[in-house]
């Protein structure tokens, strides 16, 4: 399967995910929000940048909600973050959605919270 982007055409993989994360940019992020039905905000850039720069910069982790929520609320200052927040603004799974939105591989983690 592949996105056409400015004139490129981006390979994915069955299930949606980069098959290359060279291949990223924020306008590539943009069609697949829409094609998931994302508005994409402020808070999900947050969430986006966050999970790139842990598998980018941190060994190629991959947080879970849990994780994710800490983060979250570490940034946004807002005591009330939890994981209704992130589903509300990933509705198919924050560190999933989140992840295919960001140009990751799909995580390999069983779930759970």
């Amino acid at each position: 399967m592949a996105i056409e982007v400015d004139g490129k055409s981006i390979e994915t993989t069955p299930s949606g995910f980069l098959t290359n994360i060279e291949d990223w940019s924020e306008p590539l992020a943009e069609v697949i929000a829409k094609e998931e039905g994302v508005a994409l905000t402020d808070r999900h850039w947050d969430v986006v940048n966050y999970l790139r720069d842990e598998f980018i910069n941190n060994a190629g982790n991959q947080p879970n909600t849990r994780n994710m929520v800490k983060a979250m609320t570490k940034l946004w200052g807002d005591k009330s973050v939890n994981a209704k927040t992130l589903y509300d603004l990933f509705p198919g799974d924050p560190s999933k959605q989140g992840g295919r939105i960001g140009g990751l591989p799909e995580s390999r983690r069983k779930g759970g919270y």
